[in-house]
């Protein structure tokens, strides 16, 4: 879970830095847990660019993973951590006394050999999934459910984790990772730990060739580009949107500095206790 930086002897390995892969235990993906992934290129059913600046890529095979824990009171064994082409975070492999094999997010300290284990009477070990109202308060966790049985939603990506701060009137109190602090229902499951490969964040690519490797392409500038094909573009030599001092937006129109996307009046504001930005909600 460590940086490897290069020696400068070409531009791009100036800056470069590159996880080590040296939690990755297996090289190999479990076939029988992987299908295939299509890709669009950004295109709808009538071939018209819907999302921008995707395409190309290396060829990858999604990975089946068990976001839903739901084969409670039996202990499965850690049999690898591997690699997972489509997400930031690490995936352990692991396999049930019956033979049968699942994916779950590898979080920090979860090596081979351990075992984890599902259901509400799990022990509160990492890896190990249960309700909200069966941790302990205080408990880093991860892969938390919005809804009971609906699978974890929330902290899945690379060194995130929510705490859980206190429990009252049948919800718990979850501090997530943006600072919100947000109420959801007890019964909802969510996995002990913190999701691993931490040091995700301070990857650096070094060029633009693997940005394309992972399927996405370059972005243009809206102030380079003629008024024909962007509200900010146009002007005398290098200019703030089209010589204007207009705020900056979206191709479509939508300013992109400051302007709220959230819904004014969101049914689901009723479970949030804290704002990130520190305010509470009335």
């Amino acid at each position: 879970m460590g940086l490897k930086t290069y020696r400068p002897l070409t531009p791009a390995q100036r800056f470069k830095q590159t996880p080590t892969f040296e939690e990755i235990t297996k090289h190999t993906p479990e076939r029988s847990l992987t299908e295939a992934k299509r890709k669009s290129g950004g295109r709808n059913h009538h071939g018209r660019i819907t999302v921008r600046h995707r395409g190309g890529g290396h060829k990858q095979r999604y990975r089946l993973v068990d976001f839903k824990r739901q084969k409670h009171g039996v202990s499965a064994k850690v049999v690898g951590i591997e690699y997972d082409p489509n997400r930031s975070a690490r995936i352990a492999l692991i396999q049930y006394p019956d033979g049968e094999k699942a994916y779950i997010i590898w979080p920090v300290g979860l090596t081979p050999g351990m075992t984890v284990s599902a259901g509400p009477d799990a022990p509160p070990e990492v890896g190990c999934a249960l309700p909200l109202k069966a941790i302990p308060l205080g408990t880093s966790v991860h892969n938390i459910e919005f809804l009971p049985g609906r699978g974890g939603k929330i902290a899945r990506s690379a060194g995130q984790m929510a705490v859980l701060s206190n429990r009252e009137a049948g919800y718990a109190l979850l501090k997530m990772p943006s600072g919100e602090i947000r109420r959801v229902h007890e019964n909802c499951f969510a996995t002990v730990g913190q999701v691993g490969n931490t040091d995700h964040m301070n990857v650096k690519s070094g060029k633009a060739g693997r940005s394309r490797w992972l399927g996405i392409r370059p972005t243009v500038r809206g102030m380079v580009m003629n008024p024909i094909d962007h509200p900010n573009g146009g002007g005398q030599g290098k200019s703030k949107g089209g010589g204007g001092r207009q705020h900056l937006t979206s191709p479509w129109g939508q300013p992109a500095k400051g302007f709220k996307t959230r819904k004014k009046h969101k049914p689901t504001d009723r479970f949030i206790v804290q704002r990130r930005n520190g305010q509470k909600v009335s």
